[in-house]
């Protein structure tokens, strides 16, 4: 059984800095007990929703605090404020004897991930999250296009399950039927209390715009997220071993975002929404891991949103780079280093039109410090050199920053 919690209430004076962006990672978060916090960032890319003011009750720095990455906002107080300090070896305890409070942090940063993920889609994909399950023929037609069975199968058979009136059901069917003996590695049964699931390589998981009521954490192997937009599949991530995923449509009963598919033979463990209150009190070091998944997320997409601020696409391509060094925690001041992806999904990731991507691959591998490498015949992209990439970015993000202030100058002389 927990012991007592002994939580520290610290003060500030308004106007203060309580902390400041991109200081290194922080070792506490705050929970609001009096007063107004103002949260801001060096580049508003998009408003918070709900606003950046926060009051009793409401907590930040826990992006920071838990994914053990550089703060992504600055926090000042609006008024005198009182707060309650948590440390994050802390936060397993507060689970148990708090499990409010942790609930509350769980589905704020669903809401708020959601939100951004949005907002990255808009900006980068230039298109909406679609999110009915009508989108599953989409999936499915894509995927059949591009010979890969398994995943059209699977979203074929989840359309018509999920709109049984839809106005592609005959078609659904037909092409179901003509690539069936094509399919070797498709899953669509499962127990209701197999907590514990095997899926073979390249057998769709889940796809986007199916409804959702687990989350999975991989005991084995890995799983690729990605999703469809405009006949183009953009990998969102590769998640291995301890890895969450799902957990958006558990936590806010809505469609899938995003489609998962075993990009090896992977075993995975589900929860559903029957057992995961339960498990909030009961497995607290699975909670605490579901928060921290979270926020590295929300830190990963914070940073993608600044990244389509560079106007240069090759600054965005070396950001791009870089951020992933980070996420990774990968030092940059080391020696070579192979990247999960290849140049197609690099370019996807940063939203540049096919087109015009192949013209900056082109450019990309000028530098004798990047090559092409095969890894299970699959392309990656691998850096002989870490710390020249670092150096690219800084360079493109500088001309930015000078872009930036070029052009508030300049509007700052018309209005005058």
């Amino acid at each position: 059984m927990a012991g007592p919690l002994q939580l520290t209430f610290v003060n500030y004076k308004k106007d203060s800095y309580i902390v400041v962006e991109g200081k290194s990672s922080a070792d506490r978060f705050y929970i609001i007990r009096q007063g107004r916090v103002r949260i801001s960032k060096d580049v508003e890319v998009v408003q918070e929703e709900g606003g950046n003011t926060l009051g009793p009750g409401d907590f930040f720095g826990v992006v920071s605090s838990m994914s053990s990455h550089s703060q992504i906002e600055t926090a000042k107080a609006l008024t005198d404020v009182t707060l309650i300090s948590v440390m994050k070896e802390q936060y397993g305890q507060l689970i148990q004897n708090n499990t409010s409070v942790a609930m509350k942090i769980i589905f704020q940063f669903s809401k708020r991930m959601r939100y951004l993920d949005e907002a990255l889609t808009k900006l980068t994909l230039k298109n909406n999250a679609e999110e009915d399950p009508s989108h599953l023929f989409k999936v499915a037609e894509y995927y059949t296009r591009q010979s890969q069975y398994n995943q059209a199968y699977y979203a074929y058979h989840q359309y018509l399950k999920y709109c049984p009136a839809g106005e592609a059901v005959m078609q659904a069917r037909e092409r179901m039927m003509k690539i069936a003996p094509y399919a070797k590695a498709v899953k669509l049964k499962h127990g209701t209390d197999e907590l514990v699931r095997v899926y073979p390589k390249d057998s769709m998981i889940f796809s986007e715009g199916e409804p959702g009521e687990e989350l999975f954490i991989i005991k084995k192997g890995s799983v690729k997220i990605a999703k469809i937009v405009d006949n183009n599949e953009v990998l969102l991530a590769v998640l291995k071993t301890g890895d969450i995923f799902g957990e958006m449509a558990l936590l806010e009963s809505k469609p899938r975002a995003a489609c998962a598919v075993a990009y090896e033979e992977c075993q995975v463990m589900t929860v559903n929404r029957k057992n995961f209150e339960t498990m909030v009190s009961s497995q607290p070091q699975i909670v605490s891991r579901l928060t921290t998944l979270l926020a590295e997320r929300i830190w990963f997409i914070y940073k993608q949103l600044a990244n389509t601020l560079i106007n240069d696409p090759m600054g965005r391509i070396y950001d791009a780079l870089l951020i992933q060094l980070e996420k990774n925690r990968v030092d940059v001041n080391g020696g070579q280093y192979t990247f999960d992806f290849g140049p197609k999904e690099l370019v996807n990731m940063v939203g540049i039109p096919q087109k015009e991507g192949a013209l900056v691959l082109r450019k990309l591998m000028e530098n004798s410090k990047i090559q092409i490498i095969k890894d299970r015949d699959k392309e990656k992209i691998h850096s002989m050199e870490l710390a020249d990439i670092a150096r690219q970015t800084e360079y493109y993000r500088k001309m930015q920053r000078i872009e930036r202030l070029r052009r508030e100058n300049t509007m700052w002389n018309i209005m005058r």
